[in-house]
C-alpha cells in the first residue's frame, strides 16, 4: 500500500537519507561521544606529533655535535703525519756536531717525510713543466719574458703551488712567455 498524502520525492533523497542512516549507525549517537572520539584521536595525534618533533630535535642535536667535532678534529689525521717530521728536525738539532753531508742526507729524508705526509693527507704540488699553457687558476705569473716557446706558456717555476682537493692553497709562481 502505498500512502497517496505523501509528497513526491526529489531523485537522490532517499540515498542520501540511507547514507545518513549507515553513518548514524557507525559513528557514535550520542554527541559527547563524538566528542570523547574526537578528542582521543586529538590525544593520539598531539602525541604522535611531540614525539616527531622530539626525534627532529634529537637529530638536529646529533648532527650538531657530528659538525662540531668535524671541524675540531678536522686536521687531526694531518698532524699525525707531520709527527714523523717534527721526530727527524728534533733529532737534527740534538745533533750539533753532525757534519754538513749527514745534516744534508737528514733533511732530504725530512723532506721525503713530508712529501709523503703531504700527499696522504691529499695536498698535491702545483708544478707546471716548461712550455706547459699557462692556467690563472693554478699559476700566478710574477714576470713575462720573450721566449722562443708559445705565448702565454710556463718559462720557469719560481715556487711551487699546492692544492688539496681540487683547491688551490697557494699557486705556482712562475714566469711565462710573453705575447709575440
Amino acid at each position: 500500500m502505498t500512502n497517496d498524502n505523501s509528497t513526491p520525492q526529489e531523485p537522490g533523497t532517499a540515498d542520501a537519507e540511507a547514507m545518513a542512516a549507515a553513518a548514524t549507525q557507525t559513528s557514535p549517537a550520542t554527541p559527547e561521544a563524538q566528542l570523547a572520539e574526537a578528542q582521543g584521536r586529538l590525544a593520539e595525534m598531539s602525541d604522535a606529533y611531540l614525539r616527531a618533533k622530539a626525534e627532529v630535535e634529537n637529530i638536529r642535536r646529533r648532527s650538531d655535535d657530528e659538525m662540531s667535532k668535524a671541524r675540531k678534529f678536522a686536521v687531526e689525521a694531518f698532524a699525525e703525519a707531520m709527527l714523523p717530521v717534527m721526530d727527524s728536525m728534533e733529532a737534527a738539532i740534538a745533533m750539533p756536531e753532525a757534519k754538513v753531508e749527514q745534516v744534508l742526507e737528514g733533511v732530504h729524508a725530512t723532506k721525503r717525510q713530508l712529501a709523503s705526509a703531504l700527499e696522504r693527507n691529499k695536498v698535491l704540488e702545483i708544478n707546471p713543466a716548461a712550455g706547459t699553457r699557462f692556467d690563472p687558476h693554478q699559476h700566478q705569473a710574477i714576470s713575462v719574458v720573450p721566449a722562443e716557446q708559445e705565448a702565454n706558456t710556463v718559462v720557469m717555476v719560481l715556487q711551487k703551488g699546492y692544492s688539496i682537493a681540487d683547491r688551490v692553497l697557494r699557486p705556482a709562481l712562475v714566469t711565462v712567455t710573453a705575447p709575440k
